[in-house]
């Protein structure tokens, strides 16, 4: 992706929706001020805009003000952060002002939950995308005409896609790269301590480092992460890691101080309270998603873990994403 071949700067509208994540929010934001810092001039002109023109606010509390995104005419750049309460979020004049500021020659970057706004403006339809890592399977069920992929950002002019804060950054690093030069976008990370991450598949976390020095027990990690619909029996995994069940076991033991069985049901489980928080899906389809063939097993289970039904955890939860029928 390159930006408009001018040397004025970058005319771009940042728009904040309510609930966004506050790192998101500052892994948009930031890297604009620390260019500008770090060339000594104004590389980006940004102006904040919310969805109708009340304050946004972010999940930590502040509040960003801004007029509504329908009074913008044009911008070189659309920056989109968005977090929870994302149907609510899709009204008619939201979609109508992406499309009309697509058409206007734009070009987009949508960070965290901000991806689905485009998809549901029919914008990304036949292009690569990427959102949050929680929300991958479900954004590739609800937009089959997007070429969803793990990435922790895509490209593909006139859009970028990116989910979470660090992808986020990782993402506008690269924006500044193209338009700016490689330098400076490494002055800007150096400024943030930060060291960019090659872009790959997406993962909730890195895994320690002892089990990254085992290649053996990382793998079958990702077996695992992989197959929580339908596990595997665990000497089938220790098959497919090259190593006998006993091996398994003992390098589970050392490493993890958990059998491959125990981490195994603890991997399917904490998908299943995920489930249980951030969807309406029925406490059978869970189980079936998770594996369990019987919903008592399950709820069994889950209990065992979490300490409480889904029921339970379901009403102490506040509502966070919502990603129900149009």
């Amino acid at each position: 992706m390159s930006f408009f071949p001018k040397s004025t700067p970058l005319e771009t509208a940042v728009l904040v929706f309510d609930q966004c994540n506050t790192l998101s929010f500052a892994a948009a934001v930031d890297p604009m001020r620390a260019a500008n810092r770090r060339s000594g001039s104004t590389l980006f002109d940004w102006t904040f805009y919310t969805a109708s023109g009340d304050p946004a606010q972010l999940t930590s509390g502040p509040l960003i003000q801004g007029p509504p995104i329908a009074s913008l005419a044009r911008c070189d750049l659309l920056l989109l952060v968005a977090g929870f309460g994302l149907e609510d979020h899709a009204t008619p004049r939201l979609l109508s002002s992406l499309r009309r500021l697509c058409k206007s020659g734009a070009v987009i970057a949508a960070i965290d939950g901000a991806p689905w706004l485009l998809a549901q403006a029919g914008l990304l339809d036949g292009h690569v995308a990427t959102t949050h890592w929680e929300d991958l399977d479900a954004f590739a069920t609800r937009f089959p005409q997007i070429d969803t992929r793990k990435d922790r950002f895509v490209i593909s002019p006139p859009f970028a896609t990116s989910g979470g804060a660090a992808p986020g950054l990782d993402m506008m690093l690269f924006l500044i790269a193209e338009r700016f030069g490689r330098p400076l976008a490494d002055r800007v990370a150096s400024a943030f301590l930060y060291d960019p991450l090659a872009a790959g598949p997406q993962r909730p976390s890195a895994p320690a480092d002892p089990i990254r020095r085992n290649p053996q027990i990382a793998r079958a990690l990702n077996i695992m992460s992989q197959t929580i619909d339908v596990p595997l029996s665990i000497g089938e995994i220790a098959r497919q890691v090259s190593l006998s069940v006993r091996s398994l076991e003992q390098r589970f033991s050392n490493h993890l101080d958990m059998s491959p069985h125990a981490y195994y049901l603890r991997v399917r489980l904490n998908e299943a309270l995920r489930l249980a928080t951030d969807t309406d899906m029925p406490v059978q389809e869970i189980a079936l998603a998770t594996g369990f063939s019987s919903q008592t097993s399950f709820s069994r289970a889950f209990r065992r873990i979490h300490g409480n039904s889904v029921r339970s955890v379901r009403s102490a939860a506040p509502p966070e994403r919502n990603f129900g029928a149009p």
